[in-house]
């Protein structure tokens, strides 16, 4: 492939990650229509990454360190991987033509705004582009709906699981819900990774759901997209699903601890999505549910669910 007057961007990391960077690699589209982006990420997203029109091409990367640039050095190296020192230095080893990152000691010469923690991971973004004069829309979230047939369409999709136990509302509490919400003539399905059966498996017993209603470890990452761009509504914690719901318009209600939705929450203007959250800020890679997300309760969340599916509220 012919990588001379290449865009490379680096964001090796997960389904949420990549997301929370579309309206930053449209900014980069729009500011280079002639040149090639080519995004640095896992494989396993490509059928995601298809979807997201300012992207030409993938580049497999699984993370930092795994970086293999093939042609002439990029004209351009974006780092919306983190704010280094690893990622500054898989792109200083392509040999790009300008490197644009956020500013780290390890690197003093190297220009670029001061990373702040207290920032939406899409405004984060964004700012950094336009750090170099590059515009970039933050609401600019919306993908396409997949060209793969959802498994089913108009369904409440209930997403149990999350990247550490920090985040993982307890499985009874998502039972509840997925129980009233049935009674209430609702299909409810439950998603998952393949690691995730057994909490899917779980949550469906205790809601007294068919096992045909467990979608966990059954879709690969297209079909679980096409559904979630079909549901009626998502109801997860904080996840890469909760942003498939955002990049789709599916009305979501999230639950959110120890991370604050103002970090990685839905926009606030999008009244489609409701998110959920004590206000207590945690470690997010904890190894057992954050007590502020413990404080919340199913009723919360069937009052919020009931708004968006424009019913009235019944808790059984």
């Amino acid at each position: 492939m012919a990588l001379t007057g290449s865009i490379l961007v680096l964001r090796a990391l997960g389904l949420g990650d990549l997301l929370t960077v579309v309206p930053a690699l449209r900014g980069l589209r729009d500011a280079y229509p002639d040149d090639r982006v080519v995004l640095a990420a896992p494989e396993s997203l490509r059928d995601l990454v298809e979807l997201v029109d300012a992207v030409d091409e993938l580049l497999p990367t699984e993370g930092l360190g795994a970086l293999r640039w093939p042609g002439a050095p990029p004209r351009l190296a974006v780092n919306l991987h983190g704010s280094g020192p690893e990622s500054i230095r898989d792109l200083l080893a392509t040999r790009p033509d300008i490197l644009l990152s956020h500013r780290h000691p390890e690197f003093p010469d190297l220009p670029g705004p001061e990373w702040h923690d207290d920032m939406h991971e899409v405004d984060r973004w964004c700012r950094l582009l336009e750090s170099a004069r590059i515009d970039a829309d933050p609401a600019a979230l919306r993908l396409p709906a997949p060209r793969q047939p959802a498994p089913e369409s108009n369904v409440v999709v209930i997403h149990p699981g999350a990247a550490f136990p920090a985040r993982r509302w307890p499985a009874e509490r998502f039972a509840h819900v997925a129980r009233e919400l049935a009674a209430d003539g609702h299909r409810v399905v439950i998603t998952g990774t393949r690691d995730e059966i057994p909490l899917a498996n779980s949550v469906a017993r205790q809601a007294g759901l068919p096992p045909s209603a467990v979608y966990a470890g059954r879709t690969d990452l297209a079909q679980l997209a096409a559904l979630v761009a079909e549901a009626a509504l998502v109801v997860c914690g904080d996840t890469g699903v909760g942003h498939l719901a955002t990049a789709f318009g599916t009305p979501s209600v999230l639950l959110f601890g120890p991370t604050p939705p103002h970090r990685w929450g839905p926009p606030p203007a999008a009244k489609e999505h409701v998110a959920l959250w004590a206000g207590d800020v945690g470690d997010p890679h904890a190894d057992r549910p954050d007590p502020g997300l413990l404080t919340l309760r199913p009723e919360q969340v069937l009052t919020a669910a009931a708004g968006l599916l424009g019913e009235k509220v019944r808790h059984g």
